[in-house]
């Protein structure tokens, strides 16, 4: 099958799509490009509207995978994979969820017709650290730490000393903090090499993986800003707090207890950089539509600094599963679906005077995990759990997260810490 053919779909303007049909190949079809716990709630809001969806991923069982209509297990990095998914699902649409994937791939979907969430080019932007540094800080102005990027370890030894001690490694491509050091001296940089390449996305590929490295600026705090781009403009949600463990969520909260300038000014620069992103888009012919989990730096002097956007629903923001009306699945359901969004929409729906917390259940050992004694860890008023029912751990890996609501951070916070010391976690080896 040539690559002319092998999009062929049926798009159409949101409006004239239908939904709930049970006849699958009338209805609108939905392929989801990862199925961890962010896209198995993403499933269930787009299925809760009518859309059929087809749940992929690199392992069997996952999250989404387990409750779509349908799911396939592949490389979503092999261009060739990617390319007979499309042409055997025809979907409509098509939801990247993770960023381990052939964007070349999403690129000709969307020029032949099938609208890519939030874009084909957004996709590939922000998952490649250098792209996206230089359309935030080079074309739309924004503030961001000092940085240089590098393809050798002798460039890198050069930008180290232009952005000066101590500083931080990245490799352009990664998630989670792989391959990420902090450098506080030169004596380091050649360690730091070596991780951004083992660490990297491009590792074992045979490739030298490019580097960010950037000031490690005094940070008092980070804050992420749920933005969402709709067929109605572009609204943020209430910005939240974080905690993080070696680049990974840990905790969130929201509303962050912090001053209400530091609120407002949040909102705007995360309003600022996704106007951009969606400006982007629309130049291409793309909508530009979803939600956009945009992170943010507060220095110790108040400043604001931009650090990286998700072009999906992110993990601090599963706080918004009891913080609002609409959570950010289902805010993420509604923009790409071409619903309006408005201001209204993506208020926090909380009692006066109380804040939402969310904390990450990561569990360590080999093999499936059981969990037990739900009545003693939910024996407390607006506590909630979600279990993701991944099929094993190796290593650590986060299975679940524990949600409250407090009439403060501190209170919401220690729900959740009483949530999982009450849990009783076991794993299995197989």
């Amino acid at each position: 099958m040539s690559d002319a053919t092998a999009y062929q779909s049926n798009p159409s303007l949101p409006n004239e799509r239908q939904f709930g049909t049970p006849l699958a190949s009338e209805n609108t079809r939905a392929l989801l490009l990862g199925s961890g716990e962010l896209g198995r709630e993403v499933t269930l809001e787009l299925m809760r509207l009518g859309v059929w969806v087809c749940a992929a991923d690199s392992y069997a069982g996952a999250p989404a995978a387990q409750i779509a209509h349908e799911s396939r297990v592949l490389d979503m990095a092999d261009p060739e994979a990617l390319r007979a998914l499309i042409a055997e699902i025809h979907p409509d649409i098509i939801i990247p969820e993770v960023e381990a994937i052939a964007t070349s791939e999403l690129a000709q979907a969307a020029q032949s017709g099938i609208q890519v969430t939030p874009s084909s080019d957004i996709a590939a932007i922000c998952m490649d650290r250098e792209r996206l540094r230089v359309l935030a800080h080079e074309t739309l102005g924004l503030p961001t730490t000092p940085y240089r990027f590098a393809e050798s370890a002798e460039e890198l030894r050069a930008g180290a000393e232009a952005v000066g001690y101590p500083c931080v490694v990245k490799p352009i491509m990664s998630s989670s903090g792989h391959g990420q050091s902090v450098v506080r001296e030169p004596a380091s940089l050649d360690a730091a090499w070596d991780e951004a390449q083992t660490g990297g996305r491009t590792a074992g590929r045979g490739q030298v993986s490019r580097v960010i490295v950037e000031a490690l600026v005094p940070l008092e705090y980070e804050l992420t800003v749920l933005t969402v781009s709709s067929s109605a403009g572009i609204v943020t949600c209430a910005p939240i707090g974080q905690r993080q463990e070696s680049g990974d969520y840990r905790e969130s909260w929201q509303p962050a207890n912090v001053p209400s300038k530091i609120l407002a000014d949040a909102r705007h620069l995360a309003h600022q950089a996704v106007q951009g992103l969606v400006d982007h888009a629309r130049s291409a012919d793309e909508q530009g539509w979803g939600v956009f989990g945009v992170e943010l730096f507060v220095l110790t002097d108040g400043t604001l600094l931009f650090n990286e956007v998700s072009p999906r629903p992110h993990d601090t923001g599963m706080v918004t599963l009891v913080s609002q009306r609409l959570s950010e699945f289902a805010l993420h359901a509604r923009a790409i679906l071409g619903i309006p969004v408005y201001p209204n929409d993506a208020v926090t729906n909380l009692p006066e005077h109380s804040t939402a917390a969310s904390r990450a259940i990561v569990v360590s050992g080999e093999g499936p995990a059981v969990f037990s004694n739900l009545p003693d860890a939910l024996d407390g008023e607006g506590t909630e759990l979600r279990i993701f029912n991944k099929p094993e751990v190796h290593g650590h890996r986060r299975m679940g997260v524990a949600l409250a609501i407090g009439r403060d951070e501190s209170e919401s916070r220690e729900k959740t810490a009483r949530i999982i010391e009450n849990l009783r976690i076991s794993t299995k080896a197989s």
